[in-house]
């Protein structure tokens, strides 16, 4: 199909970089933060657009001051979850990565619920949180939820993944920033703000994403001196949760573009943007049972965007060359499905519809980032 702008005129727009799609392959779920990459965490409100018509329905505004963004989409049911600012924020509790939130809404009732509990009162609520939860995707049979955290309390800039569950959780109003959440929430990773040079203790793990239909996430790691790794949490349904190094590479995972680890839909790969050496960003596939690694582009130009997987696992889509394109599974042969244009499609996301047959993204037009699809 050829390339469909669906959203028009002034106003911010940003898609998260996977499931903003809903279940029927309808309609797209974005905030409206202003600027043009999304640094600043200024929208209020939550929107999704019906991809045939271009009909916008607001799903949620905030209110007294906080600030929303960073939506996805439940894959099978009529929710969506983002993060959600303080609200009534002071000097000493604005948004910040330790000062946030999930929020879950019924797109059909548009009832909202906090997701995560937070107890900032020592000794604390088990399945509570301290600090702030970031970038919520549901596992693919929709029950949990895998997150990045920022302790409130310690404030070493470590970061973590996490997870939580559908169990209600109730903390004492000992804390003007205490609430109860509908999930009881624990840390899947363990970082410290000072690992041993040498060893695979973390400073931070982020941009996790789910290991197939597994219990397993897959993150990226940031080793003592700096090298970035892809690292498994595995164990969290049955056990504690125990890390493990899957990547060895001779120059680690890049970082630029942003991205995040991503699973294909059978779990037998895990895709990630290294550079290859000629210092190309290009995209590599590692098996999480046995970390065989392999190479999958070799293009003269890098990716520069986050991706996502085709429903049957076939094809990657991203950005590159100033062109929105698929990339073969097995030969690594890219497919341009816009034309190379010198204002290229942004790199935030490329994902594909859970029906496999449209691609959606951005550009930015006018001063105003619009949603696109292919």
């Amino acid at each position: 199909m050829p390339e469909q702008q669906v959203t028009h005129g002034p106003g911010g727009r940003i898609l998260t970089n996977i499931n903003v799609w809903s279940p029927d392959s309808e309609w797209l779920v974005y905030d409206v933060r202003s600027d043009r990459d999304g640094s600043v965490f200024d929208g209020g409100v939550i929107e999704r657009v019906r991809v045939k018509t271009g009909e916008v329905q607001r799903l949620f505004e905030a209110k007294n001051g906080a600030q929303v963004g960073v939506v996805t989409h439940h894959p099978s049911e009529n929710k969506i979850v983002f993060i959600h600012g303080p609200e009534n924020p002071t000097p000493d509790w604005s948004y910040g990565v330790s000062h946030r939130q999930g929020v879950v809404v019924n797109t059909d009732t548009l009832a909202a619920l906090p997701l995560d509990a937070r107890d900032l009162t020592p000794p604390g609520t088990p399945g509570a949180l301290r600090g702030g939860s970031h970038v919520h995707v549901w596992h693919p049979r929709g029950d949990w939820l895998s997150y990045t955290y920022n302790d409130a309390l310690e404030n070493s800039g470590v970061r973590e993944v996490g997870v939580c569950f559908p169990k209600a959780v109730s903390v004492p109003k000992t804390h003007l920033r205490n609430h109860d959440g509908t999930h009881f929430s624990f840390l899947a990773t363990k970082s410290t703000p000072s690992p041993k040079p040498g060893t695979d203790e973390l400073r931070r793990a982020f941009e996790e994403g789910w290991v197939g239909s597994s219990r397993t996430l897959a993150f990226l790691g940031e080793l003592a001196d700096g090298k970035v790794e892809v690292f498994l949490a595995e164990g969290l349904e049955t056990q504690r949760p125990t890390q493990r190094r899957l990547t060895h590479t001779k120059t680690g995972v890049t970082l630029a573009p942003r991205h995040w680890v991503r699973s294909s839909p059978d779990g037998s790969q895990l895709a990630f943007l290294m550079a290859d050496d000629a210092g190309i960003v290009q995209l590599w596939l590692v098996s999480p049972s046995t970390g065989a690694l392999r190479q999958l582009t070799r293009n003269p130009f890098p990716v520069v965007s986050a991706f996502t997987w085709h429903p049957d696992g076939s094809r990657i889509a991203a950005t590159a060359d100033g062109s929105v394109v698929t990339i073969d599974t097995e030969t690594g042969k890219l497919r341009r499905l816009t034309k190379r244009t010198s204002d290229a499609p942004l790199a935030l996301a490329c994902v594909f519809s859970p029906d496999g047959k449209q691609i959606a993204f951005l550009r930015h037009s006018g001063g105003s980032n619009q949603i696109c699809v292919v």
